[in-house]
């Protein structure tokens, strides 16, 4: 191997010791970047997030009580028109038998 075959190979081994420094450089620094800026992004994403699922909590028990609140109204509901209705068959039972009376009287007179 002559002069300018060493110095060609020395340069090309430091060329490539180079470029995988710098590639491994690149990889590390993509891999491990969270910034100041990417941080402060980071916990403004994490406290929104945070409010998000409080509000969804939030929401989730409003519901729960509404429903509640409009289940007893229902029952209440069918508990009243159960009582109107037993009202209105004894008030139609009551006047079917004030029809029968008047009838007998006037039949019997």
């Amino acid at each position: 191997m002559n002069r300018l075959e060493f110095i060609v190979a020395t340069a090309f081994i430091l060329l490539l010791a180079f470029a995988m420094g710098w590639f491994t450089y690149w990889l590390m620094h993509r891999f491990t970047r969270v910034a100041g800026g990417d941080m402060g992004e980071m916990d403004r994403l994490a406290q929104s997030l945070h409010e998000a699922e409080e509000m969804r909590d939030q929401a989730i028990i409003y519901l729960e009580n509404r429903e509640a609140e409009l289940s007893n109204q229902i029952a209440q509901t069918e508990a009243e028109l159960r009582a109107a209705m037993e009202g209105l068959r004894d008030a139609r039972h009551e006047a079917q038998e004030m029809r029968d009376y008047i009838e007998r009287m006037h039949a019997s007179s």
